[in-house]
């Protein structure tokens, strides 16, 4: 398999997952900001807001995430790269701590720092690493080597 080619069974999945995967990653940031933000500040809105982004986040994870189940997993086990496997789990993981994040939440007022701060940065971190690594090994250094 060369660098930049798609192992995905069909274009139309790729296309779906590539649409819809930045969009959880986006709003797991702006949970952080939000978390960080209410508790330096102590306003409630930041609070509501971080819970509001988390959940939505989670729901826009769900489609990416079984299409990637089932292009690491299931159809394609023997075309699929090691990075990609490491980058499932750790999205995997971090959807995890975003999931506890999302009842971290649900605590009345300031019962819910530094514990959101925590699960969102874990959060963020892991879904950061995990791309950071795909981005990388689909990166050509041949190409951008000089000559």
């Amino acid at each position: 398999m060369t660098p930049g080619t798609s192992t995905y069974p069909s274009r139309f999945a790729r296309a779906v997952f590539d649409l819809l995967n930045p969009i959880p990653y986006g709003l797991f940031v702006g949970t952080l900001i939000f978390d960080v933000t209410y508790a330096a500040t102590g306003n409630v809105f930041w609070g509501k807001g971080a819970a509001w982004l988390v959940t939505t986040g989670l729901f826009f994870a769900i489609i990416p995430r079984v299409i990637n189940l089932c292009h690491v997993w299931l159809f394609s086990r023997n075309q699929v790269a090691r990075i990609e496997r490491i980058d499932f789990w750790l999205n995997l993981v971090g959807i995890v701590a975003a999931i506890v994040n999302a009842f971290v939440h649900s605590r009345d007022a300031y019962g819910m720092v530094p514990q959101n701060v925590i699960l969102s940065v874990i959060t963020v971190a892991l879904l950061s690493i995990g791309q950071f690594a795909l981005a990388f090994a689909s990166f050509d250094f041949k190409g951008a080597a000089r000559e």
